[in-house]
Order: C-alpha cells, then structure tokens, then sequence
C-alpha cells in the first residue's frame, strides 16, 4: 500500500545550501548539455527523502550519467512526472508563491515553455527564496525572476509502507 508523506524540507534546503555553489561529485554536471537546473533540483528533493521511481522511460531516478531517467534533469519532463505520478516518489500539486515551503520548486514559463527549475530554500511570511544551478544562486528572492511566469509547485512523496 502507498503512503503519502511530507519530505524532510529542511534536509533538501540543507542540501541546497550546500551545493548550489559547486556540484556533488557523486552526480554528472550537466552544464555543458543544456543546463543543471533540474539535475540539482532533482538532487535536492532525493536528500529530502524523496523515493526514486525506477519505471523505465516515465520514471524519475538517478543511477549514472547513462541510466537516469529524462525527468531527472529536464525541467519539461520532471514537471510532466511530478504533476502525473501516482506512484512512488515525489508527486506536486499546483499551488499559489506565497503558500510555497522550503523543499518546494518553482518553475520559470516563458512564451509557454518551461526553462528553468529553482528550489525553494526559505519561506518569510509569504515571501519565497530559492536556489538554483546553471546560473548558481542561493537564497535569492523568486522575484528576481521577474520576467518570467512562475510555476509554483508543492511537493509531497509516496513510498510503500
């Protein structure tokens, strides 16, 4: 049977702080192929507790640099597996900026297209911070962003009990 339950946030912003200046050898960089937004917020979300999903194709885990799955890294797809899975792992809801909590993403839409992923680091009544690979920020206010259309997504986890 599956259960839902709340990530550990504040592990997955203890995680961000600590790399969102340098990248986590244990994972391939994907600077040089498009960007590592996703990558390290995908990373984020696993050191809080978040449960891979091994199904191959839709799935969303990280083994090597040649056996992950897209929604791992790219910000189109990782949005398509969290706002449909049912199954194990993380799974988002649509929700509004300022009910966002740390251990949360919000997702930059231009012209309809997701292009960016940020990971939330700090709620201050209402107010959202958040760090981000690619071009590396920490606890930069979302509104930085300003150009862009958000995607605020809250996210819970599944696993079997």
């Amino acid at each position: 049977m599956l259960r839902i339950y709340e990530p550990d946030r504040e592990k997955s912003a203890a995680y961000a702080r600590k790399w969102a200046y340098s990248r986590n050898p244990a994972y391939y960089s994907f600077d040089e192929l498009g960007g590592d937004c996703t990558n390290f917020v995908s990373q984020c979300l696993y050191a809080g507790g978040a449960p891979m999903n091994y199904t191959k194709d839709t799935g969303w885990y990280y083994i090597s640099p040649d056996d992950r799955a897209a929604a791992w890294m790219g910000v189109n797809y990782l949005y398509r597996f969290l706002t449909q899975n049912r199954s194990v792992g993380p799974f988002a809801q649509h929700s509004f900026l300022s009910r966002l909590l740390p251990g949360d993403i919000v997702m930059l839409r231009d012209s309809g297209r997701l292009y960016h992923s940020l990971i939330v680091v700090r709620a201050v009544h209402g107010r959202i911070f958040v760090a981000a690979h690619t071009n590396d920020v920490y606890n930069v206010p979302v509104e930085a962003y300003g150009y862009s259309e958000f995607v605020p997504l809250h996210i819970m986890c599944r696993s079997y009990s």
